[in-house]
Parts: structure tokens; sequence; C-alpha cells
């Protein structure tokens, strides 16, 4: 496929991406990798055990020339699955696409999935599409406009130029091939991203200059919402278009397919940029460049150019509009305007449900300041209205399903969220806006730093912290004084195991301690305890008395799967307890609440938490 800007070369029937050329340059994939390792679409997948995964290439076994005229060119390579396949490949048919459009410096590829009623149960772990870069020309990574730099080469990572870390994906560069790289860290989920921010990211070649970019104008087909994270670009050079993940989810989050169920999605398009420089130039020029095609492509959504039905174009989508109040009452005695809600529609569900959801479609916006939201081109369907407002706990849900049509346009009017309250605010620890970000992030080990997160907002990406908990409280677990105490400086960022020894690991209980003036036996208190991640962990909580054996006033019992801990996320699945406080349990003056995390078989057991309040009887 050649347009005078891009010549993109694809095998046939399976539809491995073998090469990309951009203004003559030669081929920007790696030529040195077999020619379906180089751009490709793939799969994890398995049958029922969630543990297990299965990763396949997707490679078509039929192929077509879907349109071609002198303004664009759609091919198609298709794989049709069927009983005789068994077990060895996943039971979905694939409808691979790419589309190159005349006078586009770049290309789009999507996919249609399909699992036929009667076929057999799986779990999608991942799909992607994935590019692996010439290495010998990328070297420059850009992801934010502040978060890019030179990265290390993949001989980097191998023995010899490298010390393995406490997982494989990380590794200390001891003899890297640029020296000014001796001693950091190279870890790929050092540069996941939200989904929201997740527009754009790429790589930089200096000679020639040449910008390689993958541009994602919509998260409508990703997995788990605005916030849920995933990889981005990494050493390899790679460049990921993600769509469904575990990472910083778990298994929760994962597909499904159960009891011989139809299930079709449309993943994509994503946009393929690539740009150039007549002279070795600033590599911001490029990145700015990217940046600016990233709002065109966002700014055309959804296209008008694909030619499988199953991809709705503007005409064929609907709108919904409204305006979020908060109501309660312990804050102001008025409707408080959902300022910067984040709103979305997805598949109905639970409140919350959104997080882990990932077979249907999801569209979101944030509300302005006085609440008011409008979100657009959203597919047919049903659908319910969920929200989450930063600065108040927990999840608004719409009372009705919602069915969006084609062309229609649905005012919801004014909408009341009612956030988690029973009491006045006796105290509270943090910041309600599910992340752990606003909590004490320490300074990495110099021996394991990552310079690009030196004096960076975003600090707790450095590999190594959770150790740091050991270094800080190596004989005592961290007591926090209500009134006090500075959650800013006081609140370790992650309620984490103890190193002891060699390979052990002790469990942990930290300490608020607070003061009541006198306690109302008539009524229950309440403690709301909020989660920005968990991970194998429970959290048992003892009201004034440490050594209150089974069972505990509250546990959690065993939650989590979402590696927020290792992968440097600062928050993974959001969770909300709200946890009845008998009065007998308090005291008039001097109180502590002990909250113990019970499972300590690794480092990276463990929560973050959001947000913690004790409110009074009503």
């Amino acid at each position: 496929m050649d347009n005078g800007i891009v010549q993109l070369t694809l095998s046939k029937p399976r539809g491995s991406i073998t090469g990309v050329k951009h203004h003559g340059v030669g081929n920007l994939l790696e030529v040195k990798n077999r020619e379906d390792g180089r751009g490709y679409w793939d799969v994890v997948w398995n049958r029922s055990d969630p543990d297990s995964g299965i990763f396949d290439i997707i490679l078509g076994t039929e192929f077509d020339v879907v349109q071609q005229d002198a303004n664009q060119v759609e091919v198609s390579f298709r794989t049709q699955w069927n009983p005789s396949h068994g077990g060895k490949l996943v039971p979905l048919n694939v409808d691979k696409r790419f589309v190159m459009l005349r006078g586009s410096s770049g290309f789009y590829t999507y996919a249609i999935y399909e699992h036929l009623q009667g076929w057999p149960d799986f779990n999608l772990a991942e799909t992607r599409v994935a590019f692996k870069l010439r290495k010998d020309r990328f070297h420059y990574m850009a992801i934010a406009d502040n978060r890019q730099r030179i990265m290390p080469m993949p001989e980097d990572r191998q023995p010899g130029r490298s010390q393995k870390l406490d997982y494989s994906e990380a590794v200390r560069l001891t003899n890297p091939i640029n020296a000014a790289l001796r001693g950091e860290v190279d870890d790929k989920y050092q540069y996941s991203i939200e989904n929201k921010d997740s527009m754009v990211h790429g790589w930089i070649s200096s000679d020639p200059s040449v910008g390689f970019w993958v541009i994602t104008p919509s998260i409508e087909f990703k997995s788990g919402g605005p916030v849920k994270q995933d990889l981005t670009s990494h050493v390899g050079p790679t460049a990921l278009a993600t769509f469904v993940s575990s990472h910083y989810a778990g298994d929760d989050i994962l597909p499904r397919v159960r009891n011989g169920e139809y299930w079709k999605k449309v993943f994509g398009p994503v946009f393929i940029y690539l740009n150039s420089a007549s002279t070795k130039s600033d590599p911001k020029l490029l990145w700015e460049d990217a940046k600016k095609q990233a709002r065109v492509e966002e700014g055309s959504w959804p296209y008008k150019f694909p030619a499988s039905k199953d991809f709705q174009k503007r005409e064929q989508r609907g709108s919904v509009s409204g305006r979020l109040f908060v109501v309660d009452e312990y804050v102001a005695f008025h409707y408080v305007n959902g300022n910067a809600a984040f709103v979305g529609l997805a598949s109905p569900g639970e409140a919350g449900s959104w997080q882990r959801e990932s077979k249907g479609y999801q569209f979101w916006v944030r509300a302005d300041a006085k609440g008011m939201f409008f979100i657009k081109n959203v597919r047919t369907g049903v659908y319910n209205l969920y929200a989450w407002v930063p600065g108040f706990i927990g999840d608004y849900k719409s009372s009705v399903n919602i069915t969006v049509t084609s062309g229609n346009h649905i005012n919801l009017g004014n909408l009341e969220y009612r956030p988690p309250r029973d009491g006045p605010t006796l105290w509270e620890i943090g910041i309600p806006d599910r992340s752990a970000a606003e909590f004490f992030v320490p300074d990495p080990y110099p021996c394991y730093i990552n310079r690009l997160y030196v004096n960076h907002p975003d600090r707790f990406r450095q590999y190594g912290l959770w150790e740091r908990y050991t270094d800080l409280y190596p004989d005592h677990d961290l007591m926090y004084t209500v009134g006090i105490s500075n959650y800013k400086k006081d609140w370790f960022y992650a309620h984490v195991t103890r190193k002891h020894g060699q390979a052990s690991y002790q469990a942990t209980t930290w300490q608020i301690k607070f003061r009541l003036n006198n306690v109302r036996r008539s009524g229950t208190y309440k403690l709301r305890l909020a989660l920005a991640s968990a991970v194998f962990s429970e959290i048992q909580v003892r009201f004034n008395n440490p050594i209150v054996q089974q069972p505990a006033h509250f546990t959690t019992e065993l939650i989590g799967r979402d590696n927020s801990i290792a992968r440097h996320g600062i928050h993974g699945l959001y969770w909300l307890f709200s946890i009845d406080v008998d009065s007998s349990w308090l005291l008039k003056g001097d109180n502590i609440i002990f909250l113990t995390q019970t499972r300590s078989e690794s480092p990276f057991q463990g929560v973050m938490y959001d947000y913690i309040r004790l409110e009074a009887p009503a």
C-alpha cells in the first residue's frame, strides 16, 4: 500500500506488517526480526484458568481488497475458527483491517473480533497491536511532554550488561552501550499511562530524523475506563496500541465469554503516524507535530472511512447530556456542582462496575465546573450512566438504563449524586481522588534510579520504593496522629510488608491515633476506608486493642490482583469499605485504630490507601 508518502508492506494472507517506509527512507521496522515479528496483532487467551495464558500472533488465512479508489485503500486479513482447531486457537473470527488514505502520512489499523453462539468458552487476557522498530535508529522515546528520553538498547538488558531485579521486566543497567545510562533501572512499567492520557506516544530516529507514532483517537474500545493504566512504548524499541489487558486491574477486568454466548467487538482504528525533518532537529519538534496530528485525529472521530459495517459512523450514533450535582449536607447545605466529575456510559451493571468491564464500549467525558456534561458519538446500545467526583467518595449510577439510538440526543436533566455519608466528619486522611499520589513517596535508592523521574510529578514511578518502608520503619510500624501528623509527609504511599532477612517478609500494622472529647453511646460511628489499590492483601481493622483475636472488628478479606505496587502505578482498582463502628469500641479521650495488612508472602503484597474518614453518628 503506497500513497507517495508512506509505503506499507503486508504479508499475504497472514497480514503481518513486514515493512513501513516514509518518504523513501528504508524500512523503519526491525529488519533482523522474522517477518511475523515486526508489526502484528496478538492475543493472550485461555480456556478458563486466569493464571495461564496462550500467546498467539493473529495470522490471517484469507485476504481481500475491501475498497480501492483514488482516495482510499482498505484491505482485510481474516481468520475463521472452526471446531477442528480444538484448543489450539482462540475461538474467534478475526478480521484485521489496514487503511491508507490519499495525502495521509501514515496508515490505520482496526480489527473485528467475533465469537459465535455455541463456541467454546474462553478468557481474553490481552490483545494489542505491537511494532518492533529498528534498534539502530530509534533511541529517543516520548509518551508525554514531561516523559521522554534517550532509552537503553535492548542488548543492555542481557546478562553481562544488566543485573536482574525482583521481577523479569526490571533490570539495573550495569554496563550499557550508552555509558550515561549506567546504574539506571529499565522497566517497561515505568512508562505506563492512563487510558485518558494515552492519545499519542512513540519513537524518534535522529539519523534520518523520523518519528514513528501510535495515535489512539478514542478510548471507547479500551477496557476499564478512563483511568485504567497500560503499557505504551518501551525498550525494544517497541510501540504498542493495547486494547485489553489485566495490567493494574488483575483478572477481574478480563472479558470472559461464557455459556456459548455471542460476542463481537471492534478494536480501533488506531493511526500509525510518520513524520520527519529535513535535518537532525530537536526531537521535541517532531513530538509537538505528533501531538498536533493526534488532535486532528481526535477531532475526526468517529472516522468516516472504515468500510466495515460493524464500525458505526457519526450519523449512526447518538449523544447524552445532563448536569450532575452532589448532595452532601455535611459538606454544604446547598447542591454542590459536580465539578470535573468523570461521567461515562458503560454496560449496565452495579455502581462502579465500569472499572471491571471490558466486553462492551465505554464513553467518558469530564464535566465542567458547573457539573454539566455532553457525551457525543455514542454507539447505539443500552447503557448505564456512571460517574465519580474528585473530592467525594463512592460511585454514581443512573437509576434506569439508557438506550442510545442513531441520531438521537438524550438530555437527562439534573442528576443528584449522594455520596456515602452517615454523619459529620470527625477526621480524615488523604484526598478522595482514587490515587495515593498525595501521600509520602520516598526518594529511590541511588542504585535503582530512573533519572527521568527525578524532581518529576510522577516520582512514584521509581523502582524499589516499596523497600524504603523497611528502611523508614525498621523496628516499628507507621503511627499517625490526627491533628498533628501530615499525610503528605507521615503517611507512606503503600501499606506493604516489612523485609525480614534475605527472603522473608512480615505483616505490618499501622496505627491511627485520635482523640474524642465524648462518645455518643446511642449511635453508630462509621469508618470509610477507600483503597486506591490492592495486591493479594487483607486489611484487618481493630479499635483500641491490637491483640483482639479473630474475628477482627472488620476485615476486607483477601482482595486485589492489580500489581500496582510492583508496577509503579500509584493506583489500580478502587475499593470502598463502609464499616459500622460500635460506640462500645471507642473511648472518651485517646483512641487508636489498628490497620493490619495480614498477607506477607512477597514484597508486593499490600494496599494503597486513597482516603480514610471517621464519621460521628448522624
